[in-house]
């Protein structure tokens, strides 16, 4: 059965969302109608402002790591440029080591804004469920379609003559497994019709009450509900721009081409204005390849998709554009707050929390893992701050020097590991730090002869 179908998608995970947010868009209108404003446009903006308050904690977290990528970067690239056309096992090694170690320094993780991403896709691919097929969420809209399907079943040639239209395309199969069970029109076959007449344009519906002028009453309610619904400012939100922008060149009416282009420029335009206020990343090299690659497509979507959202626009109900539109003007609003909030906030104090945070985690994982962390951390920052003032002398350090620094650290390790001393203990903290003292203190004395 096809996922788009009137029954409600059924798509793992990305179905029952949408039967959730589907509860929510219809509690959205049964209010509306209550004080006598039923109508769907208002409907999907009131809704889309409900979803992104509560999506706000997540974007919040993203625009946060946002900030923290941008504080980091300095660091990262520095070990990028260290490290940079290295590529023997031990020098990538390390660089991914030193890399790993920034990020703990600060109490973020590599994929911190992908967690949240992974949270919010399901979301708004179920978001685009629930708004493309409207009717099988809000029973007033289908309430709407009910008493012309009833009547279009049962009458000769509807079927031939539905599935032969445009707006059935994408419903061939569904056609072929309508059925009559003992005289009872199945479900099934109810809610193929309702998809595809909610696919109808003005075009279509007129054609349909010329083919079956006995239902052209039935028709003409259906058609009359349907735009008390759906028209949101003069605009049949059930109509794509692209019909009206047809219609309106074969009337030669600059007003209707206004309409019809106005809902995919304004998506575009709402969308840019939002990409422009939020944070942008680095262009600069992290070392971290994935997370460059990443951060190099995401700065590349943000300015294709608006440009794709403008075409999708003229091809899609109106009530589509309506909701990018909404969508972006709400996130541009929650973006100038976040930004002065984020302005506001104390980086010192908010690091200190975040690597609380980590090191709790890595206790709870096992005391070795949070020594063994700070043993790098304290490494990395060796490296990476010093880097500029050292970088002439490292030049000159002997290999020999080098080698036994190294040797000394992971002999430290692995006296850590060696299970002579009860891991977690003291005693083994203390002899590891022990080890890790004594080679800063010979890389020290190196650095001292070198200087002489």
């Amino acid at each position: 059965m096809n996922p788009m179908l009137l029954s409600k998608d059924t798509t793992f995970l990305i179905g029952p969302i949408a039967t959730l947010l589907g509860y929510l868009m219809n509690g959205i209108f049964w209010i509306l109608n209550k004080i006598g404003i039923p109508n769907t446009g208002l409907a999907i903006i009131l809704f889309t402002i409900v979803i992104y308050m509560a999506l706000m904690p997540l974007t919040i977290q993203q625009q946060k790591f946002s900030k923290m990528q941008a504080i980091m970067q300095p660091e990262l690239a520095k070990i990028q440029k260290k490290y940079q056309g290295k590529k023997d096992q031990d020098s990538i090694m390390k660089q991914n080591e030193e890399t790993q170690a920034v990020y703990r320094k600060y109490g973020v993780s590599a994929s911190g804004s992908c967690i949240q991403l992974l949270i919010q896709m399901p979301i708004l691919f179920a978001l685009y469920r629930v708004f493309y097929n409207i009717p099988a969420y809000i029973t007033q809209v289908k309430d709407a379609f009910q008493p012309l399907v009833d009547k279009l079943i049962v009458t000769a040639g509807s079927t031939a003559y539905l599935s032969g239209t445009s707006a059935a395309s994408q419903y061939a199969s569904h056609f072929t497994n309508a059925n009559f069970t003992d005289g009872v029109v199945s479900t099934y076959t109810q809610n193929t019709f309702i998809d595809v007449l909610n696919r109808f344009s003005t075009s279509d519906w007129q054609d349909l009450a010329s083919k079956f002028s006995g239902l052209s009453t039935d028709i003409h309610n259906t058609v009359t509900q349907l735009e008390r619904y759906n028209n949101f400012l003069g605009l049949n939100i059930g109509n794509t721009p692209w019909y009206t922008f047809r219609q309106a060149l074969s009337q030669h009416s600059v007003i209707l081409i206004i309409a019809a282009v106005i809902v995919p420029v304004l998506a575009a335009v709402t969308q840019l204005i939002n990409v422009a206020l939020m944070p942008q990343p680095s262009t600069e090299s992290t070392g971290n390849s994935t997370a460059d690659q990443m951060t190099s497509s995401m700065k590349t979507m943000n300015y294709i998709m608006p440009i794709m959202s403008a075409w999708f626009c003229f091809t899609l109900p109106a009530g589509m554009g309506l909701y990018w539109i909404a969508g972006s003007v709400i996130r541009s609003i929650q973006q100038v707050a976040i930004n002065r909030s984020i302005n506001k906030m104390d980086i010192d104090a908010y690091i200190a929390k975040n690597v609380a945070k980590a090191e709790k985690k890595a206790a709870k994982r096992g005391g070795r893992e949070t020594v063994t962390q700070r043993m790098m951390s304290q490494y990395s920052s060796m490296n990476t701050k010093s880097l500029g003032e050292q970088s002439s002398a490292s030049s000159k350090s002997s290999t020999a020097s080098s080698r036994e620094k190294d040797r000394k650290i992971e002999q430290a390790k692995q006296y850590y590991n060696s299970g002579k001393y009860k891991q977690g203990s003291l005693a083994s903290k203390a002899n590891m730090v022990k080890d890790f003292n004594h080679a800063n203190d010979s890389r020290s004395a190196d650095s001292q002869t070198k200087q002489k």
